[in-house]
């Protein structure tokens, strides 16, 4: 039996093929999204390279001190065993990510003075921030998780029944502001007992929960409405 070391160096090739066209993809649908909540397209590209790149950037804020219990020792003394209970003092370095949540925020507070929908905006992110609560839920070693998909498709909803003309730009800021108050500052009180070394808000990946929250919803918006 013979390899062709081609055949293997086309698998490569094809691989990375592959994974340009998935990125490629993401990226226009980004794109897509920040054109339809009003950014000027000379902008778009400006806001996207920021924002992924910002997504790498975790800026810490401030140090949670834990205390978990670890393994246990055990000592021999005068032929009697003692099983002693060994503390470890850790801590949390509570972070907030660059791309994942300063960014969205700033585009929100750019969307609202640009429009001047504080009603039907704070109400929307009102709703999604009750929402995005009720579905967070604390993971030890990790941090607060939440269903994926379903807080843009309830903020697109929301969007669709109050936006009326500014239905993306709605859908847009409960997405991101709503899952951030809802998911990430009301359950900081939590990040102690989670034993994570690291809680970033907003900070999960390229594509963080609240950032992919405001382009899904956007997105889902335009085939609702």
């Amino acid at each position: 039996m013979f390899f062709n070391p081609l055949t293997f160096l086309f698998i490569i090739i094809f691989f990375f093929f592959i994974l340009f066209f998935f990125v490629m993809v993401q990226i226009n649908i980004i794109a897509l999204a920040f054109t339809r909540i009003g950014i000027p397209p000379e902008y778009v590209f400006s806001a996207l390279f920021v924002t992924l790149v910002g997504s790498f950037i975790n800026i810490p804020i401030k140090r949670i001190p834990q205390e978990t219990m670890t393994t246990e020792t055990r000592v021999d003394y005068f032929g009697f065993r003692y099983v002693i209970p060994v503390w470890k003092r850790r801590e949390t370095v509570l972070a907030i990510n660059l791309g994942g949540a300063i960014i969205p925020i700033l585009i929100s507070i750019y969307l609202l003075l640009k429009t001047g929908i504080w009603a039907r905006a704070g109400i929307a992110t009102a709703i999604m921030t009750v929402v995005t609560y009720k579905l967070a839920r604390p993971i030890r070693g990790v941090g607060i998780a939440m269903p994926a998909f379903l807080p843009p498709l309830v903020a697109a909803l929301i969007s669709v029944a109050i936006g009326s003309g500014y239905i993306p730009i709605v859908a847009y800021i409960s997405g991101t502001l709503g899952t951030l108050i809802g998911a990430d500052l009301l359950n900081l009180d939590k990040i102690k007992d989670l034993g994570a070394p690291v809680a970033s808000i907003g900070g999960a990946g390229t594509f963080d929960g609240i950032f992919l929250n405001g382009v899904l919803a956007v997105l889902l918006a335009a085939l609702f409405a």
